[in-house]
């Protein structure tokens, strides 16, 4: 169950992450930027998106203390590029949208950070 629960938080947290790439593309905000004026380069950020949350997904398979930790400190990333990716609806009037998915994806990669470094003393120690 608590497995269920590390893939679930790092699965949302990727969701999250593919929805505000989505929203990004949908107000570029110069002529380097992802838009859907572009299918393949918007294909491309949302493959590497996918790819960059693949580690996590699969450590969160494991109950192992030292993985846990290794894919936490992994997370604290995707925390730190939510709050980079924070301050664009402020600069861009348009650009709301990200910045709504920029906080829901700071709180659901700390839940996420936080579920995967707590310490579930009731359970039988795995070898």
């Amino acid at each position: 169950m608590v497995i269920f629960k590390r893939l679930l938080m790092v699965f949302l947290t990727l969701i999250i992450a593919v929805g505000t790439v989505l929203a990004t593309a949908k107000h570029p905000t110069g002529p380097n930027t992802v838009s859907y004026d572009e299918p393949a380069g918007l294909w491309v950020s949302i493959g590497m998106v996918v790819v960059l949350f693949l580690p996590p997904l699969i450590l969160s398979l494991s109950s192992n203390r030292v993985v846990r930790i290794i894919s936490a400190v992994y997370q604290v990333f995707f925390v730190i590029s939510f709050l980079v990716i924070l301050p664009i609806g402020f600069l861009f009037p348009q650009s709301i949208g990200v910045s709504v998915m920029a906080v829901a994806g700071v709180f659901i990669s700390i839940a996420s950070v936080i579920v995967t470094l707590k310490n579930h003393s009731n359970e039988a120690v795995q070898f």
